[in-house]
């Protein structure tokens, strides 16, 4: 059997998505730009998309910017709005735990000048609401806060730092990373107060190297990417037809009985916590069941190296990912370990199961029977 558990990395992708790629790339092929009735055709399929994603948010068509995915979604969100706002201010808010793909650009921007203000968080992952409050002054431009940790599934209070920004400061701008919760949740932009939202296609069963970021209308941003004038000048470059398609299959097909696909994703997660929890050793490091994200569970596996551990299973059909990253290229990862309490000596030995559509009890069952199998041995070698 196998069983794949790194959906948080990257997801399987619908039928319906592998179907319209594999259109648009032999059929329906031509450049959007084009102005013949293949080109129309093309077009057609990013507004198809646009307006699926638009309708998911609540939001108008036109603040829908297509990207190449997550990271770029980032850069431009925090680089973009930095640079085009900079004479309000140079000051920045963010987390201790944020994604690289946050946490790099935000080093970019203190190159810049900038000034950034990283927030510690609690054992439960959430920032300290007080301490962004204090930290919030008149030359703050920017809060970017993830929405769900994508090590350990906590959920940030989004609406609460909003509405705390909007009291302190309300010509300050607040992003969000969506990546691991656009999907998983229902959001709302406009009514959560949310000026800037990132998503990658790939974590909702969509292709990879596509993703968008959400702009409000009244948000002053600057392109990174210079060229044709695509997209109202904000990304420049022939649109990658076949990536928006799928996603926009995605999107429709992820929206459709939403509540039952993530209620069903909550069933498989607190069935794991169970499973797991009973293995002597193991400790769960998320929220439990309903209070943290449907699709990410967090394991520390006591007297094993996450990496042997991550190897045997994989040796055995079943594919997770490693809990830390102790790199000092990473600080962000391994900061949210100890940020919710993980012991010193567990740091190192944690992984992170992450459930998509397509798993199953079976597949949960078949990889805590491998891992009371493989625990022992690999605690008695470590020991010697």
């Amino acid at each position: 059997m196998q069983a794949y558990f790194d959906n948080s990395a990257t997801t399987r992708v619908f039928d319906s998505v592998k179907d319209i790629v594999v259109k648009t790339m032999t059929e329906d092929y031509a450049n959007p730009a084009a102005k013949h009735r293949m080109g129309l055709d093309a077009e057609n399929y990013i507004r198809d998309a646009r307006a699926a994603i638009a309708a998911s948010l609540r939001v108008r068509e036109k603040e829908i910017l297509f990207t190449s995915g997550g990271s770029e979604s980032n850069n431009m969100a925090l680089i973009g709005t930095a640079m085009a706002n900079r004479r309000a201010g140079n000051h920045i808010i963010s987390s201790n735990i944020e994604h690289p793909s946050v946490y790099n650009p935000l080093g970019f921007l203190e190159e810049q000048g900038f000034e950034v203000t990283y927030l510690p968080v609690d054992h439960a992952g959430h920032i300290d609401l007080a301490q962004l409050e204090e930290s919030i002054r008149p030359e703050t431009i920017l809060v970017s806060v993830m929405y769900v940790n994508n090590e350990v599934g906590t959920v940030e209070p989004v609406e609460e730092i909003s509405r705390i920004l909007r009291r302190k400061n309300p010509s300050a701008l607040f992003h969000v990373d969506a990546i691991q919760a656009y999907g998983k949740y229902e959001i709302r932009p406009q009514r959560q107060g949310i000026d800037l939202l990132s998503v990658s296609a790939h974590k909702i069963h969509g292709p990879k190297g596509v993703g968008f970021l959400y702009i409000d209308s009244r948000v002053k941003i600057r392109p990174l990417i210079y060229g044709g004038g695509q997209q109202n000048g904000l990304r420049s470059g022939t649109e990658n037809v076949p990536g928006v398609a799928g996603m926009g299959a995605a999107v429709k097909e992820m929206f459709t009985d939403h509540r039952k696909k993530i209620d069903a994703m909550y069933e498989l997660k607190i069935y794991a916590e169970e499973r797991l929890s009973k293995l002597p050793g193991v400790t769960l490091n998320n929220p439990l069941g309903r209070a943290g994200a449907p699709q990410v569970l967090s394991a520390s596996f006591e007297g094993v190296k996450s990496e042997v551990l991550l190897h045997a299973l994989e040796e055995r059909g079943i594919y997770v990912s490693s809990g830390s990253a102790c790199s000092s290229n990473h600080p962000g990862l391994s900061g949210t370990l100890k940020g919710v309490g993980v012991r010193r000596e567990l740091l190192d030995s944690t992984l992170r199961f992450s459930f998509g559509l397509f798993n199953t009890k079976e597949e949960i069952d078949y990889a805590v029977g491998e891992l009371e199998k493989v625990l022992p041995v690999l605690r008695r070698f470590s020991r010697k």
